[in-house]
């Protein structure tokens, strides 16, 4: 079918035979916005494609931060345990692939193309942005599959969230702070109540936040929701003598969790789930589980002499997290932290800085050519007064200088501010393609 684009020129649909890349390269033409929340139109099709729910069970996961390390976890300890288990996840750093896992593998380019095709075939003429058709390509993909297990990641919000389409039988609220000003709000109650949007009557869930808001409480108590909380139904305690070790102590005894490098919040509510989903299986299996996961982008370590770590943190919170890890780094190690920083214009890019100011000893600032993405310029009229501020056009110049020039042996150089800046690092120091 052909659309018309945002310059009301018809964008024809990949025929048969179209590689992943024509797919996606139409689908960044065929809806006027990037981001247009509501469900209305994401429900006609998914009816079309899906008469009757799924047969699997939906763990559905949201919050501010954490949400892929939370599926990361949940999604291992699930397949220890012997289970088929589909995850969806976004967004991606390399290969759009990766948004989709079968069983802990990406899923294939063929059974990709299928679920776009299945997906067009049922659209008709309903009007679906990337996301959205991206999403519902995903379930096509774990349907096709026959995986049992479905951990779905939300996209933005929870809500009015594409991924929300699908009743959970379970769900996760990892951490609430403020991002996505423009859509959910700027105050964590505001926020809270889309993220609780995921809730459903009488569901078992998680909530991973120390302090969730009350509105979150306030709908989980209204549906009648087995709600979870950290410090009242699960705790965590670090071991005094074994800093790299926490232990979650669950009603069903103690599970010992790794203290990094995936944040420690979001390992223990998707262990805290694993629990209730897999009751036979034994802790020492999801304990084991939870010690084998990494995450690409999540304080991922990409180089040595000087050390380099890449995360994907892009808001305040994320950054004070960060900023607790390089601190904890600094006092093991010793040396500077010289922190490489490419943002996008919708972040809160004064928080950030102001998160991260006091472990940075020297900021290598640049530019990120992608949608949305703020120039060397622009950023660094946002930054303000940081120590040292050199300043690059490129990602790549901002690295190279901050390897060969501003950084010792001895130093770590970190490079963050959103999947965009993490994947062109991973892409120049690993050697992946972009």
């Amino acid at each position: 079918m052909n659309l018309l684009n945002n310059s009301g020129t018809a964008v024809k649909s990949p025929g048969e035979g179209a590689s992943v890349k024509e797919w996606l390269q139409w689908l960044e033409a065929i809806h006027p916005t990037e981001i247009d929340m509501g469900l209305d139109r994401v429900l006609v099709v998914l009816r079309r494609l899906f008469p009757k729910k799924p047969s699997a069970r939906i763990i559905t996961v949201a919050g501010t931060n954490g949400k892929g390390s939370t599926v990361a976890t949940l999604e291992r300890q699930l397949l220890a345990a012997g289970r088929s288990t589909g995850a969806y996840t976004s967004p991606h750093l390399q290969n759009y692939n990766e948004r989709v896992r079968i069983n802990g593998t990406n899923v294939s380019d063929e059974a990709l193309v299928s679920a776009f095709e299945t997906v067009e075939e049922a659209r008709g003429r309903v009007s679906l942005t990337y996301f959205e058709f991206g999403t519902l390509a995903a379930f096509v993909a774990l349907d096709q599959a026959g995986v049992k297990d479905w951990v779905l990641e939300v996209g933005l919000g929870g809500r009015l969230d594409a991924v929300n389409v699908l009743d959970a039988d379970y769900a996760i609220i990892t951490s609430i702070d403020i991002d996505h000003i423009g859509f959910l709000g700027d105050n964590r109650e505001v926020i809270g109540f889309e993220k609780a949007g995921i809730l459903r009557p009488g569901i078992p869930a998680v909530c991973a936040d120390p302090v969730p808001p009350s509105s979150v409480l306030q709908q989980a108590a209204a549906q009648k929701v087995d709600f979870r909380l950290t410090g009242r139904d699960y705790r965590l305690e670090p071991r005094a003598d074994e800093p790299e070790v926490i232990d979650l102590v669950v009603p069903e005894g103690r599970i010992a969790l790794p203290a990094g490098p995936l944040p420690i919040e979001s390992v223990a509510a998707a262990t805290v789930m694993a629990v209730q989903l897999l009751p036979d299986a034994s802790l020492e299996r999801l304990e084991e589980a939870a010690k084998a996961v990494t995450l690409p982008g999540r304080f991922e370590r990409l180089g040595s002499e000087p050390l380099v770590i890449a995360d994907v943190g892009h808001n305040p919170h994320a950054a004070r997290w960060l900023a607790a890890k390089l601190y904890e780094l600094k006092q093991q190690r010793g040396g500077r932290i010289v922190a490489v920083y490419a943002a996008l214009g919708d972040k809160d890019i004064e928080g950030v800085v102001l998160a991260m100011n006091p472990v940075v000893d020297h900021w290598c600032l640049a530019g990120l050519d992608v949608p949305r993405g703020l120039s060397v310029k622009e950023l660094e009229a946002r930054v303000g007064e940081v120590a040292g501020a050199d300043v690059s056009v490129t990602i790549a110049e901002a690295l190279e200088g901050a390897k060969g020039r501003a950084a010792r042996p001895e130093d770590c150089v970190v490079a963050f501010g959103s999947f965009f800046t993490v994947a062109e690092a991973r892409a120049l120091l690993l050697g992946s393609a972009p």
